[in-house]
């Protein structure tokens, strides 16, 4: 008899693991979502073995790698707030950062997915709708340099490719005065054969990028007649923090603030 209870309740399980198996598997988690009290808030960060053998680290329990938080920079469009910058080691960039707040700066949540090696920059927004964030690899020099587009105000980020291959450079200024009117200088660095620096047009809001000019001489695009940016991110050296402000008259407002401070890379 137990020989017959032990078979029936063994049937059982094998028939439940059948039919979760059978199951659609469960959705990722939604972004951890910060709260701002009104401290600098932690971003979340776990440095894995992955991390850690990727980037080159010699981390130990003894000697652990502290990680960071930079912010670039900061724009708004359509009633939010975006924040662009990096996850680093000491030597590393470990991931590139885009923060997103829809409630003035109350409550944050990551915009688009961490890219590993990389950096974000820049931000511009040309109306309510299409916006652009730049970016480049920087390990281990800059390379394979990228726009994130938005055209839904920043609800939903794509990301696109400058050079349809690998190749050194990074952007070192880029803006759009229409959606089919868009331009970008590439910094290739010193000693590049052909020229150091590249003009790019894109006539499809950044889908696309032709090279227009090479040059030994740095090149400069032609400022837009646009009001100057009312945000700033700002590094605080008592609070080790970015402070993201708001100008207010002939002042700066902090709206949220950001630990420098990540936690560290270990075994």
């Amino acid at each position: 008899m137990a020989g017959m209870r032990f078979e029936a309740v063994l049937l059982t399980v094998l028939a439940a693991v059948a039919v979760r198996a059978q199951e659609p598997p469960a959705a990722n988690p939604a972004p951890s979502v910060l709260e701002n009290s009104g401290k600098p808030m932690l971003l979340p960060f776990h440095c894995t073995q992955d991390d850690i053998q990727w980037a080159g680290l010699s981390c130990s329990a003894d000697e652990p790698c502290p990680v960071y938080l930079e912010l670039a920079a900061v724009e708004s469009a359509a009633g939010r707030v975006f924040a662009a910058g990096n996850i680093h080691s000491s030597a590393v960039t470990l991931y590139s950062v885009l923060l997103a707040s829809e409630d003035a700066g109350h409550t944050w949540r990551e915009a688009y997915e961490r890219i590993r090696g990389a950096s974000l920059d820049r931000i511009q927004f040309l109306d309510a709708e299409l916006g652009w964030t730049s970016g480049q690899a920087l390990s281990p020099l800059p390379q394979d340099p990228f726009l994130l587009v938005t055209s839904d105000g920043g609800k939903t980020w794509r990301q696109r490719v400058i050079f349809t291959e690998s190749r050194v450079g990074s952007i070192q200024q880029f803006q759009f005065s229409a959606k089919d009117s868009g331009s970008l200088i590439i910094d290739r660095g010193p000693g590049s054969e052909g020229g150091r620096y590249e003009l790019y047009e894109s006539p499809n809001a950044g889908e696309s990028w032709t090279m227009r000019e090479t040059s030994d001489r740095p090149i400069r695009l032609k400022p837009l007649p646009v009001a100057p940016s009312e945000w700033r991110a700002r590094a605080d050296g008592p609070t080790q923090s970015f402070h993201l402000e708001r100008r207010q008259g002939e002042r700066w407002v902090s709206v949220a603030s950001f630990s420098v401070k990540l936690g560290a890379c270990q075994p």
